[in-house]
């Protein structure tokens, strides 16, 4: 094999594809990057068998040919080389040179044709969306999956396609994300769940432009994603997932409109005296025109106040201080609505001016 190509483009490639590149495995191979020519078309591969992402590079062949090299050792060698044309040769031995003004490197590689392939993906129905508006709904989502194993389904994101409607869920037990949007094309039903280091790893590659597109494939096992000159494809997570549609009621006892950046810099500032926040709850207490927000701790006290407007009756309600965090970095809007049902069920945060996206974050008990 042979190929001439610019840093630069390489260096993208090579930091596409390490997302996939697994650190921890039995098989050597799948710590390698594949490297693959054939006649005008260059890719580089990444597979650690749950998560694949493939990226096509400019360059010119010069000869066709493949080899897996070791992922670290490569990444790091194109990244130290002067911005300037590099040409990497294989040899029948998979000994691979790497040149580019005056540096050149020796490395041992291994077969190509033994790097596992990405799985095929049916392309038959595609699904099109902004790359802009997919790392927005992953980013307002993706914080509520699950750290832990202990049931993984809840380590992904539901996506929920029906006709024109594309929702995506994350739920770790004791809150709910959700987001949505409408598509341009009527779709068929569709409902998978993605693991979240996947999307977490896409939102690393989606364009920050808008009028950049992706398109996604799905079948029973795998999802495709397409976008620019990658292709990202990973498993799926299988098991049963929260009826979530069921757990956002629009029955509420006291309904509050607050400004969100206020309310955030209070519960930023009240946790700094609730430290662990599953056994120290930041108390907040619902006014007629305020919120009152309290921390009390063995480190000392805090005591917030945030203007509000309320209807329906005043209530006093705590929360992991935490979760409340996460949901109000994530919104973009100025006001914020929220509804309360009881000190002991959960609340719902929403934009005021949108259902585009919804949080529900279950309360703590409190002494006092």
């Amino acid at each position: 094999m042979k190929i001439i190509c610019e840093k630069s483009a390489l260096l993208k490639g090579v930091n596409t594809v390490l997302k996939a590149v697994s650190n921890r495995t039995t098989l050597p191979i799948l710590e390698c990057i594949l490297l693959s020519a054939e006649f005008d078309h260059f890719k580089l591969v990444g597979n650690d068998l749950e998560l694949g992402i493939e990226s096509n590079v400019a360059a010119e062949v010069v000869e066709n040919g493949c080899v897996a090299l070791e992922a670290k050792i490569f990444s790091e060698i194109i990244r130290k080389l002067p911005d300037s044309k590099v040409e990497i040769i294989v040899n029948e031995k998979n000994i691979t040179t790497i040149k580019c003004a005056h540096s050149e490197f020796k490395i041992a590689g291994q077969p190509g044709d033994e790097f596992p392939l990405l799985p095929e993906v049916n392309k038959d129905k595609k699904i099109i969306m902004s790359q802009l508006l997919l790392k927005d709904m992953i980013r307002q989502t993706i914080f509520s999956t699950a750290s832990e194993e202990t049931r993984k389904i809840l380590t992904g994101e539901l996506i929920d396609i029906h006709g024109t409607s594309l929702n995506i869920v994350a739920v770790d037990g004791y809150r709910v994300s959700l987001r949505r949007t409408q598509l341009s094309i009527e779709n068929e039903n569709i409902k998978v769940v993605v693991p979240g280091k996947t999307l977490s790893e896409i939102t690393k590659i989606l364009s920050g432009e808008d009028e950049a597109e992706v398109a996604l494939y799905v079948t029973d096992k795998h999802i495709l994603f397409e976008l620019g000159d990658s292709i990202v494809v990973s498993r799926l997570l299988e098991g049963e997932f929260l009826k979530y549609e069921q757990a956002f009621s629009s029955d509420f006892e006291t309904m509050i409109t607050i400004n969100r950046k206020a309310y955030l810099d209070s519960i930023e500032r009240a946790a700094l005296i609730s430290r662990d926040s599953k056994n120290n709850p930041v108390k907040t207490e619902i006014k007629t025109d305020k919120m009152i927000i309290t921390s009390n701790t063995d480190l000392g006290t805090a005591y917030e106040e945030v203007d509000i407007e309320m209807e329906g009756n005043e209530m006093v309600i705590a929360f992991n201080p935490k979760y409340i965090i996460d949901a109000l970095k994530n919104i973009d809007d100025e006001k914020i609505r929220i509804t309360y049902t009881s000190p002991l069920a959960p609340s719902v945060i929403k934009p005021v001016e949108t259902d585009a996206f919804k949080y529900l974050i279950c309360p703590i008990r409190f002494n006092g």
